[in-house]
C-alpha cells in the first residue's frame, strides 16, 4: 500500500473536524487533502539551497495506546509500562493532569470523607504522584505540579509521551481498533498510532466514539436501574463544566471593572445554597451543563462561563456586600472549563446507584470509590434559582468498581477509565472524582499489559484471568475492598515465623495476612514501640530471593492532595505524611551470617521495593531507622519473591 494512500482520511471526518481544507480544482470539482499533506507547500530552504516538501506524516507501533493524560490516563500508562509493555500516552493539552492541572486547578479529590468522618484514601500509582508532589512542590504551585507530573511520566522508559496531540479517528480492522489517527498541534504532524490495545481516558472519548463504541449521554429514568435519585423519566441533562479563578490580597485597595461581555450575577434569584465560602480561591458553582450535545456546546458554554465568572467577581467587588474584598485582585483566571460529564461508554456491565448504596460485591472488582453521590444542578448558572448540587447520599464504607464496566461491549480491544466508563448518570455523580478515576486507570493499564502477554481481549481476561489481574493490582498497592491478597508466588506467606523487636500495636504476623490497611474496624498492621525497629522472617528451609516488598503507613485516613487553601488539620495534610518510612534497610542471613542487601535513606513511597541479585537464605530482616516524624513505625505488609 502506498504511504499517501495509507494516510488518507475520509472527507466527512476531516471536514467535520475542521482539519482538512477543501480544494477546488480547475474543473470545479472539490477534493479533500489529508491533514498533513504538504504537497502545496512552496518552501525554499535557504540552508540547503533548494525547494523542500516537509514531511508531517508518521507511523508508530506500541503494545498499549493511552488517550488522555489526566489522573486516569497517567496511571493507566505508568502501570502498563512498569510491567513491561511499550506504551504511548497521548494528551491533547501542553500539560498533564487534566482537571487537576494548572489550566483548571480542581482539587484532586478521592474518598476524602466517609460517614465515619475519616478518609479512605487511594494508594498505588495515584498516591505515588501525590507524595512526589509533597516532596518536590512544597510551595504548592499548580504550574510546578504540572512539571511534577511530567517528571513522573518521563521517568518511565517504556512510555513515549505526546503532548498537544489529540486522537481524532479510529482506524478499524473489523470490530477492533487497528490504529488511532492523531494530530499534533504544535508540530503540524499526523501520527498513525498502531497498538494491540487502546485505553480511552480522555473524558469525552473521541477515539472510542469514532470506533463505533456504544455510548449514551444524559440521565436514566428511575425504572431502568431502579435508581432512587434518578428523574422519573430519562432526559438529556448532563452535569456542567466549571471555570475557576484565584485572587490575592495586594495590601492596598484594588478596583475592578468587569468586561463588556460579563453576565451580571442575579443575586436576587440565586438559591441560598449558592454560598461564597473561600471565594478568593474560586467559586466551584460557576458551571453550565447541557441537555443535548455538551461537547458541541463547549465553546459557547466557555464564553458564557467567562461572562458569569466576571459577573460574579464584579458582584463580590462592587456590590458592597463583601467589604473584605477591597484589597483582593484576580491573579489567575481559568479559560478552559473543567468537565464533569459527557459520553458514558457501554461495557459488559453498567454500574448504577444500587451498586454503590448497596455496597454490591463484584467478583471482578478492581477499584473503589466513596465520594458522596454529588449530582450538580445540570443547568448550572442558567438555573440560578436551584441549589448548585445535591448530595443524595454519603457512604459508610467504600464501594467496588467492577472490571466489566471498564471495557467496551462491542469494540473488543478498547478499554476506558475515568468519567467515561460504563455507568449511569447517578453512579457518575460519585465515581467521577479524579482519584477514583485514577484507580480505574491503574486497573485498565494493568489489564492491557496482561492482555498483551496472554494475547486475549479484556472480556476474556476478565472471565479467565481476573484473579491474576486482582493479585497484580494488590501487589502494586491497589486496595480492593473485601478482597485480601493471596499471591501464590509470595514466599513471605511460607515463612515459619515472623517476629518483631518491639510491638506497640498489632502483630508482626499480620504482615502476611493479605490486607494492606486497617479496614472495617479491624487491625492489619504491626507498629513498633520505638525506633529503630526490626521485623524478622524465618523459613525452615532455604529459599531463593531477589525481591522484598514492603507497604508502610502513610495514614490513608488523612488526605494528602494539594489544595488552594493549604489545609493542615486532622483530615488534610500539606506536607509529607509523618507516619511514612524515611530510612530502612533489608538484611538476609546467608550461611549463618547477616548481610545487608539494600538500603534506602530517602524513601518517598508507601510501597517500597528492594531488588538484588539472587540469594539463598533462611531469614530476612527489615530494619527501620527513621520516619518523617513519628517516633514509631507502622507496617502493613512484607512480601518476598524469587
Amino acid at each position: 500500500m502506498k504511504r499517501r494512500k495509507f494516510f488518507k482520511l475520509s472527507t466527512a471526518s476531516l471536514v467535520g473536524a475542521g482539519l482538512a481544507p477543501s480544494v477546488v480544482s480547475a474543473a470545479g470539482s472539490t477534493s479533500v487533502k489529508t491533514i498533513a499533506d504538504r504537497s502545496n507547500d512552496n518552501w525554499t530552504h535557504l540552508g540547503e539551497g533548494r525547494s523542500v516538501t516537509p514531511n508531517r506524516q508518521f507511523s508508530k507501533h506500541y503494545d498499549v495506546a493511552v488517550l488522555g493524560g489526566g489522573a486516569a490516563g497517567i496511571c493507566a500508562a505508568v502501570s502498563a509500562a512498569r510491567l513491561g509493555s511499550k506504551v504511548v500516552l497521548v494528551q491533547d493539552r501542553p500539560v498533564l493532569g487534566g482537571n487537576a492541572s494548572s489550566e483548571m486547578r480542581v482539587h484532586l479529590n478521592g474518598v476524602n470523607r466517609l460517614k465515619t468522618g475519616l478518609a479512605e484514601r487511594e494508594t498505588g500509582i495515584i498516591e505515588e504522584m501525590l507524595l512526589l508532589n509533597r516532596f518536590d512542590n512544597p510551595q504548592e504551585s499548580f504550574p510546578v505540579w504540572d512539571h511534577v507530573l511530567y517528571d513522573f511520566v518521563m521517568r518511565e522508559p517504556n512510555i513515549e509521551l505526546m503532548l498537544n496531540t489529540q486522537a481524532i479517528e479510529a482506524i478499524m480492522d473489523g470490530d477492533n481498533i487497528k490504529s488511532a489517527r492523531c494530530w499534533q498541534l504544535t508540530t503540524e504532524k499526523e501520527f498513525l498510532i498502531h497498538a494491540n490495545y487502546f485505553i480511552d481516558c480522555s473524558g469525552d472519548g473521541l477515539l472510542a466514539a469514532t470506533a463505533g463504541a456504544k455510548y449514551r449521554t444524559g440521565r436514566e429514568g428511575k425504572k431502568e436501574f431502579n435508581e432512587t435519585f434518578a428523574p422519573d423519566e430519562p432526559d438529556g441533562w448532563q452535569m456542567g463544566a466549571s471555570l475557576l479563578m484565584s485572587s490575592t490580597d495586594m495590601g492596598k485597595p484594588m478596583p475592578y471593572r468587569a468586561p463588556a461581555w460579563a453576565i451580571p450575577f442575579d443575586a436576587e434569584n440565586a438559591h441560598k445554597k449558592r454560598k461564597f465560602n473561600a471565594y478568593h480561591e474560586g467559586v466551584w458553582w460557576i458551571e453550565i451543563g447541557s441537555d443535548d450535545d455538551i461537547i458541541s456546546d463547549q465553546e459557547i458554554n466557555r464564553h458564557k462561563l467567562m461572562g458569569h465568572l466576571h459577573g460574579l467577581w464584579d458582584y463580590i467587588k462592587n456590590s458592597g456586600k463583601f467589604p473584605e474584598s477591597e484589597n483582593l485582585a484576580l491573579t489567575w483566571v481559568g479559560s478552559l472549563p473543567s468537565r464533569r460529564e459527557s459520553r458514558r461508554f457501554i461495557g459488559d456491565y453498567i454500574h448504577s446507584e444500587r451498586d454503590l448504596t448497596g455496597y454490591k460485591h463484584f467478583d471482578d472488582a478492581v477499584a473503589f470509590g466513596g465520594w458522596g453521590i454529588d449530582e450538580h444542578n445540570p443547568g448550572g448558572m442558567e438555573n440560578i434559582h436551584m441549589a448548585p448540587t445535591i448530595f443524595h447520599a454519603h457512604f459508610e464504607e467504600v464501594y467496588q468498581v467492577p472490571f466489566r464496566s471498564l471495557y467496551s461491549v462491542n469494540v473488543p480491544n478498547l478499554l476506558f477509565a475515568g468519567r467515561n466508563i460504563s455507568q449511569t448518570h447517578i453512579a457518575l455523580a460519585s465515581s467521577r472524582i479524579m482519584a477514583t478515576c485514577a484507580l480505574m486507570g491503574q486497573a485498565v493499564g494493568t489489564a492491557a499489559h496482561l492482555c498483551t502477554q496472554k494475547k486475549v481481549n479484556p472480556r476474556e481476561l476478565g472471565k479467565k484471568h481476573i484473579n491474576e489481574l486482582q493479585e497484580q493490582l494488590m501487589r502494586d498497592d491497589v486496595f480492593i475492598p473485601k478482597r485480601p491478597a493471596n499471591d501464590p508466588k509470595d514466599l513471605a506467606k511460607k515463612a515459619a515465623e515472623i517476629v518483631a523487636s518491639s510491638t506497640k500495636s498489632g502483630n508482626a504476623k499480620l504482615l502476611t495476612n493479605g490486607w494492606s490497611r486497617d479496614i472495617d474496624g479491624k487491625i492489619h498492621h504491626w507498629q513498633s514501640a520505638t525506633l529503630p525497629a526490626d521485623v524478622q522472617m524465618e523459613w525452615v528451609d532455604s529459599v531463593k530471593l531477589s525481591t522484598i516488598e514492603i507497604k508502610c503507613d502513610t495514614n490513608v485516613k488523612r488526605n494528602i492532595m494539594m489544595r488552594k487553601d493549604s489545609k493542615n488539620d486532622d483530615r488534610f495534610t500539606n506536607t509529607v505524611p509523618e507516619e511514612m518510612v524515611k530510612s530502612l534497610s533489608v538484611e538476609a542471613r546467608i550461611k549463618g551470617r547477616w548481610k545487608t542487601l539494600a538500603t534506602n535513606v530517602e524513601n518517598q513511597k508507601r510501597l517500597i521495593r528492594f531488588t538484588f541479585d539472587d540469594i539463598n537464605t533462611t531469614a530476612i530482616r527489615v530494619r527501620v531507622t527513621e520516619t518523617y516524624g513519628k517516633p514509631t513505625v507502622k507496617l502493613f505488609e512484607i512480601r518476598a519473591y524469587a
